[in-house]
């Protein structure tokens, strides 16, 4: 074998080595490219997957804040509300605070009629009973004239009866000798 020759063999084993090499290459690149296009394909189905969650979650989204639009809605009419209820109830509370001011008064007032109407009522009470008291003592001095007057009269009684009994029988024991009769 002359040179060129062995130049050639030399040459064409390398060629061989490397298309071998090449195509060792191009099979391990076919694997990565499987590989990656498993990859690819994984993460179109999680990139599909992640669009229908985010368009539930938008979903979601736009019903919470729908709804909290309308929360919102009612939170400003209560508001309204109770602004106007609290406006109404000032109001009442300052109606009730001058009727409560007028019915004080009132019951300040009757309250100090009452207390001179005691007053009153217990210094005529007080007179009643100083007259009820002097009338008990005349009432006393009364009946201790009466008792006086009855006792004397009493006697009186006793002394006329005396009197006409012993004025009658002599009277009687006269008429009783002559034999008339007394025409009394």
């Amino acid at each position: 074998m002359d040179k060129k020759s062995l130049d050639l063999v030399f040459a064409v084993e390398q060629m061989i080595q490397a298309k071998q090499r090449v195509e060792t290459s191009n099979y391990e690149m076919q694997d990565r490219l499987n590989y990656a296009n498993g990859q690819i394909d994984r993460l179109n189905k999680d990139l599909k997957n992640m669009n229908k969650v985010i368009e539930d979650r938008e979903k979601s989204i736009r019903d919470l804040e729908q709804r909290l639009a309308e929360k919102n809605l009612r939170v400003d009419q209560m508001l309204d509300d109770y602004r106007e209820l609290q406006s109404t109830l000032s109001y009442e509370i300052e109606e009730l605070k001058s009727l409560n001011e007028v019915e004080r008064q009132k019951y300040a007032s009757l309250l100090q009629k009452n207390t001179d109407t005691l007053a009153e009522k217990n210094r005529k009470v007080n007179e009643l009973e100083e007259k009820i008291g002097k009338l008990e003592i005349e009432h006393g001095h009364m009946k201790q004239k009466f008792e006086t007057l009855r006792q004397e009269k009493t006697h009186l009684v006793n002394i006329v009866n005396d009197f006409a009994a012993r004025m009658t029988s002599p009277f009687a024991a006269k008429s009783s000798e002559n034999g008339e009769i007394s025409s009394d």
